[in-house]
């Protein structure tokens, strides 16, 4: 028997960090998934067993301002892409203001450390956004087109052929199979 799950990575993020936060030290205030404001300096000790304490679920405290600025940038473009909202402005424009920096500066910054472009991390979200929804089937591609701000279902499903190697209706019928299967035994 299988059993489908939906989870919310931000707040299992979050609770993962007040549990093991907690065990250390009560001064603290978690801003967001991504960053914690502690109220009083910590000892090398404690910021060592915080960081042990953490790395058991995978979560690494980011000690370079570059990648803390990466960090952000990847933060802003998961929320816009997972979101049912949308800015009024570009991307471009939007990642710029939330940071305070220049989009040309951002740009630079974030191929130089990733090795690729924003756009083509916009992209990739934007397909695994796409196949979650395809995924749940309770939109058409359509939709998915109009919520992912594409032009046209069309240049969605060339995207999404491109980073996947096949068609988004392809995709849906390997989920449908899977399915059928997992039901049949």
């Amino acid at each position: 028997m299988n059993i489908y799950i939906k989870y919310d990575v931000s707040l299992l993020c979050k609770t993962i960090l007040n549990e093991q936060l907690e065990k250390t030290t009560k001064n603290f205030v978690i801003v967001n998934p991504n960053e914690i404001d502690f109220k009083k300096d910590l000892t090398n000790a404690e910021m060592n067993t915080i960081k042990d304490a953490l790395s058991v679920y995978g979560i690494e405290i980011i000690d370079n301002q570059k990648s803390v600025l990466i960090q952000k940038i990847k933060d802003i473009i998961v929320e816009l892409v997972w979101s049912d909202a949308t800015p009024n402005v570009t991307t471009s424009v939007y990642i710029a203001e939330k940071l305070n920096h220049s989009y040309g500066y951002l740009s630079s910054l974030f191929s130089e450390i990733t090795f690729t472009s924003i756009e083509n991390y916009i992209i990739i979200q934007k397909i695994e956004r796409a196949k979650q929804l395809l995924a749940s089937e309770s939109v058409t591609l359509t939709e998915i087109s109009y919520l992912l701000n594409y032009s046209s279902v069309a240049h969605l499903s060339n995207q999404f052929k491109k980073m996947t190697g096949i068609t988004p209706s392809a995709f849906q019928r390997i989920i449908k199979k899977r399915r059928e299967k997992r039901i049949n035994t």
